[in-house]
């Protein structure tokens, strides 16, 4: 498995400043473009293309924190975490309050689409500004849990720098995987609550 960080000449660690990594692969991406090589022998452009294309992906994998999660996890275990579907309580909390909004805001919707009269649907705007605002601010909620995610991965790197050399016996011992795992997770729910979220918002708009 190719170490995505090492092509960067990066640290393995859960953060990585963004504007450095762009910078890197900006150069790296110049460097390696199949479009140096549009008059060499066909296997040399086949060659650029394919690096050019892991060159990317690996861009796209660490500029991405649950996907750079995933990938630091499987190198350090040798293997993807196992598809356990819990996470902690603090986010478990925060996601029973989304879900139960979302199912609210669905029969709401519902209920707007089958208005009879001019003077219902003049209600119903009224009530959906009024779900505008409460879906708002429970994004606002998620966003703060995502930062909060992400203060914790930052602290976390110098558990990754003080580590064992990679191969070490010690290092797994040393590294905090379970937190990390879990972050990894709330992550992933993460993601899916603001998609939810947004898409109500979209259809109240409307």
């Amino acid at each position: 498995m190719t170490d995505y960080f090492q092509l960067f000449n990066e640290v393995r660690r859960p953060w990585i400043e963004q504007a450095t990594l762009k910078q890197k692969f900006l150069a790296k991406s110049a460097a390696v473009h199949p479009d140096r090589v549009h008059l060499a022998t066909a296997s040399e452009q086949s060659n650029a293309t394919d690096a050019y294309t892991e060159l990317n992906t690996a861009y796209q994998t660490l500029r991405e924190p649950k996907d750079r999660l995933l990938h630091l996890l499987t190198l350090e275990s040798g293997a993807k975490p196992r598809a356990v579907q819990t996470i902690a309580g603090g986010s478990m909390q925060l996601f029973v309050k989304v879900a139960g909004q979302c199912q609210a805001a669905d029969k709401f919707l519902a209920e707007r689409t089958q208005a009879p009269s001019p003077l219902l649907k003049v209600q119903f705007f009224a009530q959906s500004q009024d779900w505008i605002e409460r879906l708002s601010s429970l994004q606002q909620e998620v966003q703060k849990e995502l930062e909060t995610l992400y203060q914790d991965l930052q602290g976390m790197n110098k558990d990754w720098e003080e580590a064992p050399v990679s191969g070490s016996p010690l290092r797994l011992a040393r590294l905090p995987m379970a937190r990390l795992e879990e972050i990894y997770r709330a992550l992933s729910y993460i993601n899916k609550w603001n998609a939810e979220l947004r898409e109500r918002l979209v259809q109240l708009a409307i």
